[in-house]
């Protein structure tokens, strides 16, 4: 990867953000896509330092703007696309927004990178695309299912992808990450909302659906396998989910956190957390065998591991004021 010309979209965002950070230290000359607003704000690389700042091309513009997504991506030998809209209960409200962000977004991406010969593309999916579980360990090849705008919408630019990449020879991967945690995860996220009460003092935890199952991996970790598959031939063509291979209830989690932070606290339903009964995915857990076997990659943070770590961000960091913990962020 040293010496690459890079592009991140939604590179201002929480996975993006690390990215970012991780590429350049993979010797990447990286430019960075990030979502303009009249505030000139960069999202998390602000919080960046300014020696790491001048490392990198901001790129303000927006996804769903194809002439801005051209001028970005044009001179770059790879793109990685994170750029999307990703709040499953915004996506209830306002699916129009995710449209056009996400599959015609995908598709301005896609389109230039075919006219400027790009030489790798990573698109990113969601393991949200394959809805409740139907058999485990979920491995590429399990049904896809919408439950969710969000999630239709993600199913909509993986096909575009696929199309791309079979109609054009676009050298396009597919990478699928499980549910990603850690430091600059969204107050709309299950982790964060946790964090955020315990350590503003709240002993009663609001939270909604206890049962269902996920799959965590610690943002770290999913970085390094997109840059894994960015480096493997072999994957191009291919949909590869990055993902622990290990399940844990949204109750379990939020026990584990409380044992972290305040043993006191209790766990409380709130019923304007609740999903629509088929929309809510029940179970994610994913298969990790097709990655490993592609590029030898593997997670190497446990779960109480990056759950320590993303406390101790929180902890350290002047970031608490701004998740509003008293609210249920969508």
């Amino acid at each position: 990867m040293k010496g690459k010309k890079v592009l991140v979209t939604g590179a201002d965002g929480f996975i993006g953000s690390h990215l970012v950070e991780t590429l350049l230290k993979e010797g990447c000359q990286v430019r960075a896509f990030v979502f303009y607003n009249s505030f000139n704000s960069w999202g998390w690389l602000d919080t960046f330092s300014p020696a790491l700042l001048k490392k990198i091309e901001v790129f303000p513009g927006d996804i769903r703007d194809p002439n801005g997504v051209r001028t970005a991506v044009k001179g770059m030998d790879i793109v990685f696309h994170l750029a999307a809209l990703i709040a499953i209960p915004f996506s209830y409200h306002s699916p129009d927004a995710y449209v056009d962000t996400n599959i015609k977004g995908t598709m301005n991406v896609l389109q230039a990178c075919r006219d400027f010969n790009i030489k790798k593309v990573i698109v990113t999916s969601t393991s949200e695309v394959y809805g409740t579980a139907r058999y485990v360990p979920i491995d590429e090849g399990h049904p896809l299912q919408g439950q969710s705008p969000y999630s239709a919408t993600k199913i909509g630019a993986d096909k575009i992808a696929e199309s791309f990449y079979r109609s054009f020879d676009l050298p396009v991967v597919t990478a699928r990450p499980f549910n990603t945690y850690g430091p600059r995860q969204s107050a709309r996220a299950v982790i964060p909302t946790v964090i955020t009460q315990l350590l503003s003092g709240k002993t009663k935890l609001k939270l909604g659906s206890l049962h269902p199952t996920r799959d965590f991996n610690f943002v770290q970790d999913t970085c390094k396998g997109f840059i894994a598959l960015a480096q493997c031939p072999e994957a191009v063509g291919k949909e590869v989910n990055i993902c622990s291979s290990k399940e844990i209830s949204i109750g379990e989690l939020a026990q584990t956190l409380i044992d972290i932070i305040n043993p006191k606290a209790k766990i409380i339903s709130d019923e304007d957390r609740l999903r629509p009964g088929k929309s809510e995915v029940e179970r994610l857990l994913g298969s990790n065998a097709l990655i490993k076997e592609l590029t030898g990659w593997q997670p190497r943070h446990s779960l109480r591991q990056g759950l320590v770590k993303t406390v101790d961000w929180f902890k350290k960091g002047d970031f608490l004021h701004k998740y509003k913990s008293d609210i249920y962020n969508i």
